[in-house]
């Protein structure tokens, strides 16, 4: 497998349409699912490897933007990261220890550019597992 994967991912619908009240409980709303959807699709076209990578890991994202809106990058984290996970690529993002976000230029449907990779564990500041100091 080469590293760090590259694949392109559709714009994520904002943390404001991701997530839906039903019966008193918050669940991902029909955005939620369609956005899973297709970056499930968009991943098995460019056929990235579905290796569940473990943390620590370093993502980076550049997000296209679909217009010329006014939009929090903080808002389109979670449909995106959670939409890897569950598509399989990395096992959980928990294990991200670095992630930039930058956006780009308005591209027609918007999209997002992701590049995962592995952090070496030498330069890693956080020790999984590792016992905690009282």
């Amino acid at each position: 497998m080469l590293l760090p994967l590259r694949f392109r991912l559709p714009y994520p619908p904002s943390v404001n349409h991701y997530w839906r009240v039903m019966r008193g409980r918050m669940v991902i709303g029909r955005r939620g699912r369609d956005y899973r959807a297709a970056a499930a699709v968009a991943v098995l076209e460019q056929r990235v490897p579905r290796e569940r990578l473990d943390g620590p890991l370093r993502v980076s994202l550049v997000a296209y933007p679909p217009d010329l809106r006014r939009r929090d990058l903080d808002n389109t984290l979670k449909a995106l990261l959670d939409a890897i996970v569950a598509i399989g690529v990395i096992e959980d993002d928990s294990g991200i220890d670095d992630l930039r976000v930058v956006r780009g230029p308005v591209r027609p449907r918007g999209e997002v550019e992701v590049a995962i990779e592995p952090i070496p564990n030498e330069t890693s500041f956080v020790r999984r597992n590792a016992p905690t100091e009282p």
